[in-house]
């Protein structure tokens, strides 16, 4: 891969040229958090998520999740996309591409010691309650 050279004031290359969106950034903890909802076919507890100004999520984990330990444990930033499969194209898949609720579905890449989520919304899908 080649070296990627960018100015203080230009924005990343997957920004810039392939239109990825900051969405959030998710930090695990092993600490209850207030507000907290539980993904039951994740084993996975979320909170701040909507509270939060910055899109800062708190994840906790049930000791039989099934997500990768390398999620469960890794601070990681995650991109809305347009086309979660051209975005994970030749990149390291950690785990498979899931569907944490209705009309959303993510993928966890990584590039080097970082870990990046995709996420795709088909905005059809999601209930009416959470648009």
């Amino acid at each position: 891969m080649s070296k990627i050279f960018r100015a203080d004031h230009q924005p990343p290359q997957v920004v810039a040229r392939e239109g990825w969106r900051y969405h959030h950034i998710g930090i695990p903890t092993d600490q209850s958090r207030p507000g907290e909802r539980l993904i039951a076919h994740l084993g996975m507890w979320v909170s701040g998520f909507e509270t939060s100004p910055y899109g800062i999520e708190w994840m906790r984990f049930e000791l039989e999740s099934p997500i990768p330990k390398i999620i469960q444990t890794t601070v990681h930033i995650a991109f809305e996309v347009d086309d979660i499969n051209s975005a994970i194209r030749g990149r390291q898949l950690i785990g498979e591409i899931s569907s944490p609720s209705p009309g959303v579905r993510v993928a966890m890449i990584s590039d080097g010691d970082v870990l990046i989520e995709v996420m795709e919304f088909d905005r059809h899908r999601i209930p009416a309650a959470q648009k």
